[in-house]
């Protein structure tokens, strides 16, 4: 069956049905490629400058350490354009079974990395060469699984559909930081020696699971009508002109790369809102380890935040559909802007509870913005063009946002003699930039993802 006559041909409560299916299903395979991918920044903060970077000044391991986190963030916008093509071209769902596949072994491996007193460098250097596979899986699963929640679902719930994929995020984090939080418990001698390893081994069998998820999905009729549709108009200007031969349609990335404005006005957009995501999972548990409090009990504390905003990413996502993209979004950065300061000084303070609540009303404003976001960036592109749009947009974003803000940061920490203030006034004026380039860029909301190109 076509793409045009699938979607003619489904009543509304069979695509219901179906949208839901789809967006459980993107849920789930976001949350385990975030588990891992998110887990390395627990292991950034907490582990590899003594495991990777041992005999270092204690802040001067940690940036090391962030350094080869950031090393995945460089990666994703070329996931972004490999994943992107192919699926522009070649449907949705193969790439999203290939990005988790990718994503699972390089995590699995990670757990089997020497440290450095055993294979000195080289250790270091694994660590960079897996966390760029890292990357490039994680590149190329948002995009496919945004697009697959949003191209499946009605119009008017594009936002909360594609916030289910966002929510995988902090719902990642959470497992993630709960199971390393469980090995944290060890003896320090031991959880060193191996116990951290134990959480990204898991990583295998999540795999397993996902992929039994990602082989049970349909691919995106939008996408399959759009490609008849290209086809068609190809074939009809081909004999309208009396050649046997048609033209072939320009690459994604060409496609793209036609509109830059759209390109790095949604990078620019998206910056701030992963700066602020990071930072919160690196930087903030450091910082707040640094102060006193005990290392388990921070871990746990951000898991706990992190299980409540998943509602709230959720929300975000809804609210958006009710008064577009960009209030949501430009709201949740002013709020993070003035929470700041108090921010710091409950983290400071090495009080567990207040902690908690450091992490929780973080990540519950954070989330306004995150939930918006997947929509945000997909509809600014067209159809046969979108998994590599959405996806280097989306990607770009979280190189300029998150890929080096943990070590700029930890720098900055370092070298003002560890006051926040200069940290609050980085991440402020990077958030001004992002509500600036979000004014910008045109609210998608009402945008017809139907239209072969934007």
């Amino acid at each position: 069956m076509s793409g045009l006559t699938q979607l003619q041909a489904m009543g509304t409560a069979e695509r219901r049905k179906e949208a839901r299916t789809v967006i459980a299903s993107s849920y789930l395979g976001s949350t385990i490629e975030y588990y891992d991918f998110l887990l390395y920044a627990t292991a950034a903060a907490i582990v590899f400058p003594k495991v990777f970077f041992s005999g270092m000044d204690d802040w001067v391991g940690v940036v090391a350490a962030y350094g080869t986190f950031a090393a995945g963030y460089v990666a994703r916008p070329v996931g972004g354009i490999i994943f992107g093509h192919f699926g522009d071209r070649m449907g949705r769902k193969n790439m999203l079974i290939i990005s988790m596949l990718v994503m699972g072994v390089s995590s699995t491996l990670i757990g089997l990395v020497p440290g450095a007193s055993v294979a000195g460098p080289w250790g270091a250097v694994l660590l960079v060469i897996l966390r760029v596979f890292q990357g490039i899986a994680v590149g190329g699963e948002w995009g496919g699984a945004a697009l697959m929640a949003l191209e499946h679902s009605e119009s008017g719930k594009r936002g909360f559909a594609a916030s289910f994929v966002n929510a995988g995020a902090p719902t990642g984090a959470v497992l993630g930081t709960l199971i390393m939080g469980a090995f944290s418990a060890l003896p320090n001698d031991q959880f060193l020696a191996w116990g951290w390893r134990v959480p990204f081994l898991l990583s295998f069998v999540l795999l397993g699971v996902g992929m039994f998820v990602r082989l049970k999905v349909s691919e995106s009729p939008i996408f399959k009508a759009a490609i008849e549709q290209e086809k068609a108009e190809r074939e009809s200007a081909a004999q309208a002109n009396g050649a046997g031969i048609t033209a072939k349609p320009a690459a994604p990335l060409v496609q793209v790369l036609r509109r830059p404005k759209t390109l790095i006005f949604t990078m620019l957009a998206g910056a701030a809102g992963f700066a602020l995501q990071v930072v919160l999972a690196t930087f903030s548990v450091t910082y707040a380890v640094s102060k006193g409090a005990d290392r388990q009990g921070v871990l746990y504390a951000f898991a706990a935040a992190s299980l409540i905003s998943i509602v709230f990413v959720i929300m975000g996502g809804r609210l958006s559909d009710k008064v577009g993209r960009r209030p949501v979004m430009i709201g949740g950065l002013v709020l993070f802007i003035i929470y700041l300061v108090p921010m710091f000084q409950l983290l400071s303070s090495n009080n567990i509870m207040l902690i908690f609540v450091a992490f929780a009303i973080g990540l519950m404003i954070h989330s306004t913005l995150f939930g918006p976001l997947a929509a945000f960036v997909s509809e600014q592109f067209g159809t046969t063009s979108r998994y590599t749009g959405a996806s280097l947009g989306y990607q770009l974003a979280t190189l300029l946002g998150a890929g080096f803000t943990p070590g700029i940061v930890a720098q900055i920490f370092k070298d003002s003699g560890q006051d926040t203030a200069s940290v609050v006034w980085y991440l402020a004026i990077m958030s001004v930039v992002s509500i600036v380039f979000i004014l910008l860029t045109r609210e998608p909301k009402n945008n017809d993802l139907r239209t072969v190109r934007a």
